[in-house]
This record gives C-alpha cells, structure tokens and sequence, in this order.
C-alpha cells in the first residue's frame, strides 16, 4: 500500500484487511507525533467514536457504505464547523463556534468522511506562508529532509522551513499521513502554494465548481475550495463527492457536475501543451527551470505537442489581484465591528466609534488591518475609477489571455508553481506580508482572476532534497483534464512522498 493514498485506503477498509478503529489510529498517531509542526488549530479525535460504530457496521454488512467511508479528512480552519471553534486563525473570532456546517464540511460527513480537526492558516488567510497565525506558525516536515538537519532540538525557529499558505496546516496534515485528504482555500493560490512546499497535489477546482457556503470569504470573486491529496486520483475521488451546484451559494454552476473518472493509464499523446514565455519569471530558480524544461522534454517524448505561447497581461496581474482582493476584503471584514461579528472590547464602550476601533485593533493583526486600510483607500469615490475599476478591466484581459490561447488548441499550460523550494521562516520573513504574498502568488494567482482550474503536482527534489511543484492550468470546467496530465506524470516521476519514519 502506498502510504497516505486515499484509493489504496479504501481498498483496505472495504476488502476488510483493515478496520475503520486501525486507520484512523494510524492517523492519529501520525498527528500526535508530529505535533511541533503545529498544523492543528483544533482537534476533534474524541468525536471518532460513535461515527467508527456506525462505519464499522455498513462495512461488515456491505450495504449502502458510503463514498468516503471511514477516510480521516481535516479542513482549513475557515470552514464553518457545526460546534465546533471555526477561527480563522484571529483573536477576531478565536471564540465562534458555528452553528452549522460548510456544505464542503458537511458533503464529508455525508459521504461517510470523519473531520478530525481544523487546520492552522494565515490569519484570515491573508498571506503565503502560515506564519501568520493565533496559534503560532505551521512548520514543513520537509525541514527533516535538510542535509544539516538531525534532530528538532538542533533546529532554531529561523531556520524552520515554512509550510506555504495560506492553507499550510491543511498541506502538512496531508504530507504527514495525519489524514487522507484536507480542505484549503484558493484565491491566489492558497492551496497550490503549500501543496508545492509539502511535497503533495494540491487542486483548485474551476470558480463556482464546489460550493463556498460556510467558508468564511476573503474576495467573494475569487474564493474557491480547495483540495489536497496525495494523488491526483484522490483529488479527483474527493473532486466528485464536494463538486455541484448549491442553493445556499448562488455563486455555484447551474449545470450538473460530470463525475469524472480518470484513464487506468493516461495517454498525453494528443494532448497540445502550452508553455506561457511570461513565466519565465525573475527569481525562478535553477533548479526549478530544470524540472519544467525536463517534464516538458517527458511530455514531448510520450508525443505530446508543446508550444510557446503568450499571456501577455500576466505581468498586470498582480497588481490587480492587490487592488481587488484589498477591495474585497475591506468590504467583507466591514461586520467585524465588536456589535455584528467577532471579539468586542468592552472596555471601549464609552462610544460607538471607540468601540469600533478597539475591537478592530484587539482582534485583527496588522496585515488585516494594512489590507482593509488599502482597500478603503481603493474604493474612496475619488480612487474607484483609477483602481478599482481599472483593475476589473484589467481582470478581464488577463481572462481574454486565457481565452485567447486556449481557442489556438491548446488543451493546457504547464507552468512552475513557485519560483523556488520553501523557503526557511527567517527568509521567509525578511520581507514584508505584501511582498512576500506577491512574490509567492506570481504564478498561481492569474488562475484565479480567470476562474479556472489548476493542480500542482510533485515532480522532484532540490538539491536540499526539497520538493518541487509544477502546475497544470486548464479550460473551464476542465478538471479531468489536468488531472488525467498530473497522475501521467506522477506515474513518470514516482516522487518520493515525504515519510514519517525519517528523523523525529
């Protein structure tokens, strides 16, 4: 059994070589032993008990057992869990405690799943690297892996490496077998960053795809659910169980999701790739240039056809996505006020305005703050036309960009997905929030502007010994085939997941 793959799992469970009770020890034992990577914000393992009663019996009759049957599954600490603490990660909401559940969270438990905890992110998901948490920073066991690395005592906090984000906590979950399959969310690429750090498949399913009900928004127009395996076969498994149209998000696809079964072996022959000349990008490393030239050189072997082709707004891109998501943010954390939503200070109460601005200032760090300060600043009447609104043209460019080169016969691009291996915390953070969220999104938040699908697949090691992540972008509502493209090159690269035997 390949450790840590959902299909493999199943199998087991449903052949009855292994017990519900057994897998998820499994899991735990992995969570607890690796708790210094601190990718749990809040753990529910005491919940296992009576959902382990009720898989156990459907698996011994045989009847009705469910899609997801007994999988351990984790999800990003801003989807919305029924009593349990949903925190963003902020002194904001460090005591709510949903009343319902996101309809991701909820399609789980339907489908047999077991949520074992809520993942550790960036506050609010406001940045790249996790670092940016209540509950202290998520930590890459990748760091293991380091040639000077040999026991956890030895390594200082600087020198950690970051996990990516701002869904960090749920990439490592997944990374370290404490689960077999995690929720993130998307939008500038949130899920495809730390799945690139850790070393496993990260997807971001097409705009409107998978429901956002109950996922606590950044920018409405560019959030999508995010998700994260250790194949793209699983998260095209988990793809089919949370994808269709919701009466709760208006935002959700009218037309029904195909349910999409991957090729037993995939054959890339037909397959026209293109290859954007604008991501050759400043910072791209050596050693990352070396594996998307070598993947390319895979693909064209298995005679595929590869072209150059041209995304010639992508260089706007981030200054857009600065201006709308600030835009967006300013407007959606406007309810954290101290009387609506989240902690109030109520020391402060001595006036509305003073109350207003204390609860703001005790609950929200200062990236939060800095973004809604922008996006004020952004839509003032007097700025709307200059950014706001220039940048929503622009948006539409980059989208025609997309368009264009996809009505040339192009099936999909492949692209890098960082521009480096992670880095450590003490690099990391030598730059400011901002900085460092555009520099870490370059190549993975244009997709979101355009709405489309995207997965980031392992394909190599550093010579750290690190992974390295290359992306796949597709049409709209192309899910299957980019999918089919990552488990081809899995297949081709065999990547040496990361194991929780090594140094502890």
């Amino acid at each position: 059994m390949k450790i840590g793959r959902l299909k493999e799992a199943l199998s087991l469970l449903k052949t009855r070589q292994k017990s519900v009770a057994e897998l998820y020890a499994e899991c735990l034992s992995r969570a607890k032993h690796y708790e210094i990577l601190n990718f749990l914000t809040t753990a529910t393992f005491d919940d296992f008990e009576g959902q382990r009663e009720n898989s156990e019996k459907l698996f011994k009759s045989g009847d009705h057992v469910r899609t997801l049957e007994g999988i351990p599954v984790a999800v990003k600490d801003n989807f919305c869990t029924t009593g349990v603490k949903t925190s963003c990660s902020s002194h904001m909401l460090n005591n709510f405690y949903p009343p319902y559940n996101a309809t991701v969270v909820q399609k789980f438990i339907d489908n047999g799943a077991y949520v074992m905890g809520k993942t550790n992110m960036d506050e609010f998901a406001m940045g790249s690297g996790t670092v940016d948490s209540i509950h202290g920073p998520v930590r890459n066991p990748w760091t293991f892996n380091l040639p000077d690395v040999s026991d956890i005592t030895e390594i200082k906090e600087s020198d950690w490496l970051i996990a990516g984000g701002s869904s960090g906590g749920s990439a490592v979950a997944v990374a370290t077998g404490s689960c077999y399959a995690a929720m993130g969310s998307d939008t500038g690429g949130s899920t495809r960053n730390p799945a690139a750090y850790c070393g496993i498949v990260g997807l971001k399913p097409t705009y409107g795809l998978v429901s956002r009900h109950g996922l606590i928004p950044l920018v409405n127009s560019l959030d999508v659910p995010g998700i994260m395996t250790r194949s793209a076969e699983d998260a095209a498994a988990v793809l089919n169980v949370l994808a269709g149209h919701d009466i709760l998000d208006s935002t959700t696809l009218q037309t029904p999701h195909n349910h999409i079964e991957l090729d037993a072996e995939p054959n890339v022959a037909d397959l026209h790739i293109g290859i954007p000349k604008e991501y050759h990008a400043p910072g791209l490393s050596a050693e990352m240039l070396a594996q998307w030239d070598k993947v390319i050189e895979m693909f064209e072997k298995a005679g595929a056809k590869i072209s150059s082709v041209s995304l010639p707004h992508s260089q706007y891109s981030i200054v857009c996505y600065t201006v709308l998501c600030a835009a967006e943010v300013a407007s959606n954390m406007a309810r954290y006020d101290g009387l609506e939503y989240g902690k109030r200070a109520t020391e402060a109460e001595k006036s509305t305005e003073m109350l207003y601005a204390t609860s703001r200032h005790q609950g929200l760090n200062e990236v939060v703050r800095g973004r809604i300060l922008a996006g004020n600043y952004f839509l003032l009447r007097r700025n709307y036309d200059q950014y706001f609104m220039q940048a929503q043209r622009v948006r539409r460019l980059i989208t025609e960009d997309f368009n264009n080169v996809y009505s040339q016969g192009i099936d999909l691009l492949l692209t890098p997905t960082t521009l480096t291996d992670a880095p450590s915390f003490g690099e990391f953070t030598s730059e400011d929030n901002m900085t460092q969220s555009q520099q870490q999104d370059v190549f993975t938040q244009p997709v979101n502007l355009a709405g489309l699908p995207a997965v980031t697949v392992p394909v190599g090691l550093s010579p750290r010994g690190l992974p390295l992540g290359l992306q796949f972008i597709g049409k709209l509502k192309a899910e299957r085939t980019i999918l089919n493209a990552a488990k081809w090159l899995e297949a081709q690269v065999d990547f040496p997941y990361f194991k929780w035997e090594k140094k502890s």
